[in-house]
């Protein structure tokens, strides 16, 4: 299975770090979260990647030449014209996916312990073309799930604003994880062009398509802030 490892962001959260370096170099005790999450994912048999690139693309390149491509094998789509967001990031990277096989999708400046074998194992049980990890966590944005795990909404936890492709049947609340499995169905599905969230995607899709969350209730620290890394590096030596 291929992964695409989202790691283009400008991590504007992360200065000053990022004002001279990628927010996937950022180091969580001595170590790059790109290497973290190329070897988490490697421990699940993930060695064919396809990572993304933008803001300072040349010192992720330099890193993985340095590190013998960490004995994988490694594309790059090259975002440097313009960064495209997820979404725009997925469908640009389209020419490594798009070969009939499943992928996974993981943002690089998330840690997890995500059980990936059992996500890919629900996925394909489901037959679905998107399965989102999703765990009961304190998030401002939450995707609404109905008892049978299909999406059915989105949710602004500061504002209440709501997106809904049904009434709120007293849905469950669970926040995004930022690691998908996809079918590469999907690039027949998505219509939007240029720059975009696949969130955005999901939320059109989800009138007319199933959409399952996969519930984990595994650790999971979004490394975009400072704070954050302090937490990170209690959970991951």
């Amino acid at each position: 299975m291929k992964a695409l490892i989202f790691a283009a962001g400008k991590g504007t959260r992360l200065k000053p770090f990022t004002n001279h370096h990628p927010k996937a170099l950022a180091k969580v005790n001595g170590i790059p979260l790109l290497e973290r999450n190329i070897n988490y994912l490697k421990s699940f048999g993930i060695k064919d990647f396809v990572i993304n690139i933008h803001h300072f693309g040349d010192q992720i390149v330099d890193f993985l030449n340095k590190n013998d491509q960490f004995g994988c094998k490694i594309e790059i789509s090259d975002e440097t014209n313009e960064l495209l967001e997820t979404g725009g990031g997925l469908i640009f990277a389209r020419k490594f996916l798009d070969h009939g096989e499943d992928f996974l999708i993981m943002n690089a400046d998330i840690l997890t312990n995500i059980n990936i074998n059992a996500l890919v194992e629900y996925h394909k049980k489901i037959k679905d073309f998107a399965t989102l990890a999703v765990s009961d966590r304190e998030s401002s944005r939450k995707l609404l799930f109905n008892d049978d795990m299909v999406l059915r909404g989105w949710l602004n936890v500061q504002t209440g604003e709501q997106r809904l492709a049904e009434f709120n049947k007293g849905f469950k609340a669970l926040a995004f994880s930022g690691v998908h499995c996809i079918n590469p169905v999907i690039f027949e599905k998505i219509k939007r062009k240029g720059k975009f969230s696949v969130m955005e995607e999901y939320l059109d899709l989800m009138q007319t398509e199933h959409i399952h969350g996969y519930v984990h209730d595994s650790i999971l620290i979004d490394v975009g802030r400072p704070e954050s890394v302090i937490e990170a590096e209690k959970h991951f030596k």
